[in-house]
């Protein structure tokens, strides 16, 4: 692929929509492009989290460990992007990613994505609008399996 067709392909991600292409074309320069088979790890979870990943192509799972096994809690496809946690909270990573299909990647270090936001403070909505939209549906869904265990009988406790 291009360094056109990567500009291209960030400009359809609403986070980087307002770029301009001068700068698009610096983050698909400066970003490294990455390619996986289907079922290989990007990462796993409690992994130091040093990028973020744009997915370019392809799909992958989120899948979180529990005592009785990994569970799937989101998918993700083109366009999406994930490993921001990791960064904005300087934790580990929270969640294992996987590749379903074959999937193609930019992955964003963690010092250019501040660079970034420094120079782009727009960026920083975008970022807080898509955790807040994250949150809801986590929220709504976690209400959900509330509702269907306690209509089995079971409980939190």
């Amino acid at each position: 692929m291009t360094l056109q067709h990567d500009v291209e392909a960030l400009r359809q991600i609403p986070l980087f929509a307002k770029f301009e292409p001068s700068k698009l074309k610096l983050l698909a320069f400066t970003s490294e492009r990455l390619s996986f088979n289907a079922d290989q790890e990007l990462f796993r979870q409690g992994d130091p989290g040093d990028s973020l990943y744009i997915i370019l192509d392809g799909e992958a799972a989120v899948l979180v460990d529990t005592p009785s096994g990994p569970i799937t809690v989101a998918k993700v496809g083109k366009n999406d992007f994930f490993g921001d946690i990791a960064i904005l909270c300087d934790v580990p990573r929270t969640a294992t990613v996987k590749a379903t299909k074959a999937l193609t990647t930019l992955r964003i270090s963690k010092d250019l994505f501040f660079q970034l936001v420094t120079q782009f403070p727009q960026i920083s909505v975008e970022i807080m609008r898509e955790l807040a939209h994250r949150l809801d549906r986590t929220t709504r869904d976690y209400r959900e399996a509330v509702a269907k265990l306690k209509a089995m009988g079971g409980s939190l406790n």
